[in-house]
């Protein structure tokens, strides 16, 4: 059967040329979203007097016809047909005759991509955002039974400071949260139809395009077509804001393989998110957090990959988009099932309370709080303050201790200026406790940082 495009060629297209130029394999992923814009065209040329009623009923009937058949597994998809768009097309005139040859009034391929590839990115954007809706709640719930549960804080992976559990997991929580807000952005940013743009320079028709971008839930249409039908940044910012995000996983990832180790023993994978060794029988492997790691890599490289088919293109649409939406599928894809196995397993997952604030007594966390103290309460200059630590921390090490371990007395021997309320200072809790400025790890501060993530989920418009 000839191409619907063919009545200016005289030889039919080789068979290497259909596989090579098709994008009908991956493409039919848009199959709902092109029969939903392909409705909304109907419905406003049936308005404008260009479709009869019986048209416009006979393309909806036979679209939704389509739709189902897709769905069913009983559509034909014949790889010479192209792509998704012409493959409905066909369909739709073998099964409604001529009325359905008039669909493609006043429209181009060019916007109907466009268009099908927004819808797509539109709705993932919601998908995501409540996705990590979930995920945030879930952090909230672990971070409300461990406000009071001790683990070293880090820099440089090095232990620095006690902190809570739960701040910990509040960390993230502002990571997600920021996420939230870059695809509610896009979103918002990007809500506007590319429908009746047709090849580059609008139609001749009288078309009436605010009444499709109402029909498609968009704010307006867009304003230059020939902008429009070459705009891709709605999926570069999709696939940027994915990158984001599973470099957020990936961190929280990391740190749970880590805390997941024999080293370290601060949680237990549940047997349900855990796997096997083929040939050691004692091992249990992190299998899904080093997966999360380990995808957050195509998720840039599909980011990287989209940027550089964009970066030399002239107006408007050139076949090069083509290599537009693989990317945009499979990182979507990987954003959606990485959010949800990882809220399972953050929900699973056992935390070991004792191993955290034995850990937290290794690597004398509470040396700053000494010289604080003695800055606060003995009024010594910080610089001399911060050498008396330093003797305080070689004390304690000669004699295998943690500095919180010392007492009085081996603390007044370094300098007899210190007071015997010292030890009170040096306490884990103690020194978490005392960092009540905004935003730190004190009681205090965590209950008033989940009352604030509490409020703003119930506060956030959803799209």
């Amino acid at each position: 059967m000839a191409k619907m495009w063919s009545g200016r060629f005289e030889k039919e297209s080789s068979k290497l040329l259909d596989e090579f130029n098709a994008s009908l394999m991956f493409d039919k992923e848009l199959y709902k979203e092109d029969i939903e814009g392909s409705i909304a065209h109907a419905k406003m040329l049936n308005k404008q007097g260009i479709l009869t009623d019986e048209e416009k009923n006979k393309i909806i009937e036979g679209l939704r016809t389509i739709e189902k058949e897709i769905e069913e597994g009983k559509f034909k998809f014949d790889i010479s047909d192209e792509d998704i768009h012409m493959a409905i097309e066909k369909r739709l005139t073998q099964l409604i005759g001529d009325a359905g040859k008039k669909l493609h009034t006043a429209r181009s391929r060019n916007d109907q991509v466009a268009l099908d590839f927004r819808l797509y990115v539109q709705k993932n954007n919601k998908i995501i955002i409540d996705l990590l809706f979930d995920l945030i709640k879930t952090l909230l719930d672990i971070s409300k039974k461990h406000k009071n549960t001790i683990l070293p804080g880090m820099t440089h992976l090095q232990h620095a400071q006690p902190i809570s559990f739960a701040y910990h997991m509040l960390a993230y929580a502002s990571m997600f949260k920021r996420d939230i807000e870059r695809f509610n952005s896009s979103y918002e940013r990007n809500n506007y139809s590319p429908l009746g743009c047709a090849a580059l320079a609008g139609t001749p028709h009288p078309i009436d395009r605010n009444f499709t971008a109402k029909e498609l839930g968009f704010k307006a249409p867009t304003i230059n077509c020939l902008d429009t039908v070459s705009d891709r940044d709605f999926a570069l910012e999709i696939l940027f804001n994915i990158a984001t995000l599973m470099m957020h996983i990936s961190r929280l990832a990391e740190e749970m393989i880590i805390w997941s180790s024999y080293e370290f023993k601060f949680i237990t994978i549940s047997d349900d998110y855990a796997t096997g060794s083929s040939i050691m029988p004692q091992k249990k492997n992190p299998d899904v957090p080093e997966l999360l790691r380990g995808k957050t890599g195509r998720a840039y490289g599909n980011l990287i990959s989209l940027l550089t088919v964009m970066k030399g293109l002239p107006l408007a649409y050139n076949k090069d988009m083509q290599e537009d939406k693989e990317g945009v599928f499979d990182s979507v894809k990987t954003a959606k099932i990485s959010i949800k196995i990882l809220n399972e397993v953050l929900k699973t997952m056992k935390i070991n309370e004792e191993n955290m604030y034995s850990a937290a007594k290794i690597g004398h966390l509470t040396a700053t709080d000494l010289a604080d103290y003695l800055v606060q309460k003995c009024n010594i200059p910080f610089r001399e303050a911060h050498f008396i630590t330093g003797r305080a921390v070689a004390l304690a090490e000669s004699k295998n201790k943690d500095i919180s371990d010392l007492s009085y007395e081996e603390l007044k021997s370094i300098d007899n200026r210190i007071k015997e309320d010292v030890t009170q200072y040096l306490k884990l809790e103690h020194s978490m406790n005392a960092r009540d400025s905004f935003g730190g790890t004190s009681l205090n501060q965590v209950e008033k940082q989940i009352d604030y993530f509490e409020k703003w989920l119930n506060g956030f418009q959803r799209l």
